[in-house]
């Protein structure tokens, strides 16, 4: 079975090609980070018109890449959310359209679902239960996932999502955008000298929080500014040094802490923060101590990509969850509210 997956959830335009829900034939990826770049961050209206330009020569080119023609698809699965409106509204319509025209079953794909899942691309992967981060730069969140389908919510941020506190902050550096790339690679030349605060909701909670973090840098980053001691002391590469290292506190201590109440063996970490080097050998160092079996996606799977799109429509369309002309897409989907 050959399942077209697109995803317009931000600003990237995705189309890839999977079979039998194992075999990635094709996952092409086609960014707008220059676009946007002038910016410091995505303009929904231009990611919009963006995705309108590029849907046909992507998935041309998934299709092309894959050695099969459009009539040798079986299925098509597609982002609906959450996400920018303008974006999704392209790939879904578009989705639609091809759907009706072969006669063939349309998926409608939870974006976060998708990253969930996107581990079960991978060889190596976690058999069920597990608990899973997905972390991004618009979503941080805990869930508890006992089976293909079947997600109960942990925890989430509470305002910024850490992949947005990396571009705020990289911002406020003067170092460009996306901030997340740039950060961790100056860090490598830091060290962590600066206390930023790790946010503690409460002694139980799963929840995240990142907004006091960010301020926290800011205010640093306006005293240093004006200090020429402290500037001769502490380089521009410690302070990213030392943000990175309060981001991944709290992403390894909250997960730790999610696989325990789970009562589970297993986590999985997923999204784009997740290709952060320093972030996934904490959390391996984590794991190790404690026994427990850490997973996460290759680098093209924890972005945005329609290979993992499709790979959770493949399921849903063998457990018979179809869907029609009426489908719309969703600014805000939570897992919570997936057919299950």
């Amino acid at each position: 079975m050959n399942i077209l997956g697109i995803d317009t959830s931000c600003d990237d335009t995705s189309a890839a090609v999977v079979a039998d829900g194992r075999n990635v034939l094709s996952n092409v990826v086609n960014s707008q980070i220059k676009l946007h770049h002038p910016y410091g961050g995505v303009v929904p209206e231009l990611a919009s018109r963006e995705h309108i330009r590029n849907i046909a020569p992507v998935v041309s080119e998934a299709l092309s890449r894959a050695g099969i023609g459009i009539n040798d698809l079986d299925g098509i699965a597609v982002t609906i959310g959450p996400g920018l409106i303008g974006s999704l509204l392209v790939g879904l319509y578009y989705a639609k359209g091809l759907a009706m025209v072969r006669r063939i079953p349309l998926a409608a794909v939870n974006h976060l679902e998708g990253h969930i899942l996107s581990i079960l691309l991978e060889d190596k992967q976690p058999g069920f239960p597990f608990v899973a981060l997905t972390v991004s730069g618009g979503h941080t969140s805990l869930y508890h996932v006992t089976g293909q389908g079947r997600y109960a919510h942990m925890g989430q941020t509470l305002d910024d999502a850490a992949g947005e506190a990396y571009d705020k902050v990289a911002k406020i550096l003067g170092l460009g955008y996306p901030g997340g790339a740039i950060i961790e690679t100056m860090a490598l030349g830091g060290r962590d000298l600066i206390d930023f605060p790790r946010a503690q909701i409460s002694p139980d909670s799963l929840n995240f929080s990142f907004s006091g973090l960010k301020t926290s840098v800011s205010l640093f980053v306006n005293r240093w500014y004006d200090n020429e001691k402290i500037r001769a002391e502490i380089k521009k590469e410690d302070i990213a040094a030392s943000f990175q290292e309060a981001v991944i506190d709290v992403l390894a201590q909250k997960l730790i802490k999610a696989v325990e109440k789970a009562g589970v063996d297993s986590m999985v970490v997923a999204g784009g923060v997740a290709c952060n080097k320093a972030l996934r050998k904490r959390l391996s160092d984590e794991a190790d101590a404690r026994g427990i079996k850490f997973y996460y996606p290759r680098p093209v799977y924890c972005t945005d990509n329609g290979a993992m799109i499709a790979l959770t429509g493949y399921y849903r369309i063998m457990r018979g969850e179809k869907s029609g002309q009426a489908e719309d897409v969703r600014s805000r989907y939570p897992i919570e509210e997936i057919r299950q």
